[in-house]
């Protein structure tokens, strides 16, 4: 079976190079191999590899610059994803997505279901609806999973953001009225495995459609701060600020270009149910990640020091 993965290079792409092999060939592709901004590359592509299964994590995920940049953020958020699900369903193959919680509004009390209506505010969230809408649309074979608050080892997220800043400031103030659940792309990654596995086993027909895939629990951007600077800490990294003196503000005192959801639990229910997969808390992938940066760190300390 040959897999195609878009976006390579990224925190989920990396992981799911790794996690996807075990099923087959697997041709990983980023931006130099082909540009998800021109259809022209992507068709081209597609019919060079032919492949079986096509899973897409590749996104224009710069939320605030894709207010100001329209454009290019729907050419790769919904434009390609439609045109990745159009040849799926002309070769009949499966396409597995990746989309976010920026597609709802976030004023839901509860966590959002499934079956909720999406209500994006932000251009980011407005373009990744039009390409859930695309692959729903024109792939029958197809998996939706949308996630948040993703992290990894790799590329920028707030974990590793969180870990520089608390090695170079004395204070900081983080949201603590925007609630999610932080979900690490080696996570995503190893459930992704276990779908695509599932999706050529009989009773595939009865399991397409959107899921959500996130870590059980809970918390807002401060909490998830403190948990990051609180365990460096006690994984022995040495930083200017203790977790408890990280301050909370409300989002109105942190404006930013786009609007971001103020509740972004995704209920998973449906994604355990019908695959059998079992989801870890937060903190536990939060501890796995750290452990990776700050072993990887040390290591390069100690090869610096004999040099």
């Amino acid at each position: 079976m040959k897999i195609l993965i878009t976006g390579k290079n990224g925190q989920v792409g990396f992981e799911l190079m790794r996690s996807l092999a075990p099923l087959g060939t697997v041709i990983g592709v980023d931006v130099k191999e082909c540009d998800l901004s021109d259809p022209a590359a992507i068709e081209k592509l597609l019919e060079k590899v032919k492949p079986d299964l096509i899973v897409n994590p590749a996104a224009y995920t710069a939320v605030d610059k894709a207010e100001s940049e329209p454009v290019i953020a729907h050419a790769i958020n919904a434009k390609a994803p439609e045109i990745l699900a159009k040849f799926a369903s002309r070769r009949n193959i499966p396409i597995i997505h990746y989309s976010t919680d920026y597609v709802f509004d976030g004023l839901k009390e509860g966590a959002y279901t499934e079956t909720d209506k999406v209500n994006p505010k932000s251009m980011y969230g407005k373009t990744k609806a039009l390409g859930e809408a695309a692959v729903r649309n024109n792939a029958p074979k197809h998996i939706i999973l949308r996630t948040s608050w993703v992290f990894g080892s790799r590329g920028v997220n707030f974990l590793k953001t969180m870990l520089k800043l608390s090695q170079e400031r004395d204070k900081l103030s983080i949201v603590s009225d925007q609630v999610g659940s932080p979900t690490s792309a080696a996570l995503l990654a190893d459930v992704t495995a276990i779908i695509a596995k599932q999706l050529f086993e009989p009773g595939a027909s009865q399991k397409y459609g959107t899921y959500h895939l996130v870590t059980d629990g809970e918390t807002s951007w401060h909490g998830y701060a403190q948990m990051v600077v609180a365990t460096a800490n006690g994984l022995g990294l040495k930083t200017k600020i203790a977790a408890d003196a990280i301050q909370p503000i409300a989002t109105k005192e942190y404006p930013l270009p786009a609007p971001r959801p103020a509740n972004s639990r995704l209920d998973t229910t449906k994604i355990k149910s019908t695959f059998g997969v079992l989801l870890p808390a937060w903190q536990d992938e939060v501890v796995k990640v750290l452990e990776d940066i700050l072993n990887v760190a040390h290591n390069d300390c100690i090869i610096n020091s004999t040099v």
